[in-house]
């Protein structure tokens, strides 16, 4: 048995996607539906059951444990406001599955964010050393919810109260179908896709800082299929633990970004800056390239998509086509 929470979401449905592909349809999918047509994301894919996040507890009673838990359901905003909320929903779910996990001896790997390493001032180093971790300070509270609970696991860990494999990973930012129910989160690809083939103008933010000229603020995207398999290589790989970055390794700008949408268009792009809303001003991230070192060191030895070639995927095999779901 295999649990995903978080699983028809954007990265929770790929890696259902990519453990059908593997031939496992004994999965149970623990989420939201919503109004958002999530749905959509699992249409195409086998799986046991689908349990309410609010149904999970009794569902985990009954349950003598399983093969693996994929633990990525958070409320990923990162302009939430609501701390109770993000509290139960994002710290303390996540809590009571390690308790679970390790209590019945069943790996985890989850979700955590490159937003736990706040401006980006001490670097991208995926150090779980507790007097590492202390020194982070996030810059929103989605990013707080997920560095809370990367240093419950790490100081838990140390004291050996752990499920018997334990993985968090810290997601760049990450691209590729079934985010097309993310709103204003999705990813510029995904908003500007259809906007380049009609041959409108692309609007990015200006710089407000003097390193960095316009549109060249840098980040290290990443292709969803590269993230799903990451974990399906961890989950096959039970002597290794730990906290781990999940990025390239190389950032990129975001006029390389939207030039790649037109080169897997065959468009050309026109670009206008605009100024960036005084409200993300002073917590705007310039610059994030995740340190690829300790999961290269694991063992992990699969290339990484170009931003080149993920995006020429993304756009040509998904976001062209009438169907646009993984």
């Amino acid at each position: 048995m295999i649990i995903v929470t978080g699983a028809t979401g954007f990265i929770g449905s790929n890696i259902v996607a990519d453990l059908n592909a593997a031939g496992r349809s004994d999965i149970i999918l623990v989420d939201n539906l919503g109004t958002q047509a999530k749905w959509k994301n699992i249409a195409k894919r086998r799986f046991q059951d689908v349990v309410l996040p609010s149904e999970l507890d009794s569902l985990l009673r009954k349950l003598p444990g399983g093969d693996v838990v994929y633990h990525l359901g958070a409320n990923s905003s990162t302009t939430a406001t609501d701390g109770d909320a993000i509290l139960i929903g994002n710290f303390r779910a996540s809590k009571s599955l390690w308790e679970w996990c390790s209590a019945t001896r069943t790996p985890l790997i989850y979700a955590s964010s490159a937003a736990t390493y706040g401006d980006g001032a001490l670097g991208f180093v995926d150090d779980q050393a507790l007097d590492a971790l202390d020194a982070l300070r996030p810059l929103n509270l989605y990013g707080w919810s997920k560095h809370a609970f990367d240093k419950w696991a790490a100081a838990q860990s140390s004291t050996g109260s752990a499920p018997p494999q334990w993985c968090g990973l810290k997601f760049f930012n990450v691209y590729g179908p079934n985010e097309n129910h993310k709103d204003d989160m999705r990813s510029l690809v995904c908003k500007n896709t259809a906007a380049v083939a009609e041959g409108q103008t692309i609007k990015l933010f200006k710089s407000h800082r003097p390193d960095f000229a316009d549109g060249r603020q840098l980040r290290d995207f990443v292709y969803v299929k590269d993230c799903t398999r990451v974990m399906l290589w961890l989950a096959g790989q039970p002597q290794i633990s730990g906290i781990f970055n999940l990025g390239t390794g190389l950032a990129r700008s975001f006029v390389d970004l939207v030039s790649s949408i037109g080169s897997a268009l065959d468009k050309p792009v026109n670009i206008e800056f605009i100024d960036m809303p005084e409200s993300i001003r002073a917590n705007y991230q310039y610059f994030t390239q995740a340190q690829m070192n300790k999961l290269k060191n694991a063992g992990y030895t699969s290339p990484f998509y170009s931003l080149e070639d993920g995006v020429a995927d993304y756009v040509r095999q998904y976001l062209l086509r009438p169907d646009i779901y993984r």
